[in-house]
């Protein structure tokens, strides 16, 4: 093998040889820098006031109902204005009873005569004796029944005016005493636990003999 000389410009190509490459690289175009993502700008958190806890409201318990009773019996007997209506009733009523009394001894003294004589008369007699009586009998029947014709008006009117003022009273009660309603008194079957029954007899019996004492 036959030795290489090594001269100076050998060695400047082989310099150049290994340079080159470098200097093309270092050529290339540098990346562009890719600047960071600047931070986009973050608001700041809204201030929420502090809300009150909401206060639980207890439950309500359903109103109380208020029902009221009345002996509407002894109010119209012991009260003022039932007192007068019985007075006038039974002034009216005790008329015709003295009446009725009467005629009614009347009968019995012209039955008696009638039969101490039967046994006297001839049948033709009795017969005419006995019609004669049946026909005040049946005079004596009608009277009673007219009276009781005139007495039942009367007693309606007095019933309907006393309980017509005990109704006012009632109304005026229950409303300014907060009642639901008032019933004539009875048996009561059955109370709701949101009811309360309560006896207003003498209530309503002292403010009718007030409302009577002003007229």
């Amino acid at each position: 093998m036959r030795n290489i000389r090594v001269t100076p410009l050998i060695v400047l190509v082989l310099a150049l040889l290994v340079v080159l490459p470098l200097f093309a690289r270092a050529a290339d175009p540098l990346p562009a820098v890719v600047p960071a993502p600047s931070a986009l700008p973050v608001p700041a958190p809204a201030i929420v006031p502090a809300q009150e806890p909401k206060k639980v409201e207890p439950a309500q318990a359903a109103p109380t109902v208020r029902i009221g009773y009345a002996d509407i019996s002894r109010i119209g007997s012991e009260s003022a204005p039932g007192k007068a209506a019985q007075l006038r009733f039974k002034a009216k009523a005790d008329k015709y009873q003295t009446q009725i009394t009467a005629k009614q001894k009347q009968l019995e003294k012209q039955k008696a005569a009638i039969e101490a004589k039967l046994p006297s008369l001839l049948p033709e007699q009795r017969a005419a004796k006995a019609k004669e009586f049946e026909k005040k009998v049946d005079d004596y029947r009608r009277f009673v029944q007219n009276a009781e014709k005139e007495l039942k008006p009367l007693e309606e009117e007095l019933t309907r005016s006393l309980f017509g003022e005990i109704e006012k009273v009632v109304t005026d009660y229950a409303k300014a005493n907060g009642f639901a309603a008032i019933v004539a008194k009875k048996e009561l079957l059955y109370q709701g636990g949101s009811v309360t029954v309560q006896d207003v007899t003498d209530d309503i019996l002292k403010l009718v003999n007030e409302k009577g004492q002003k007229k």
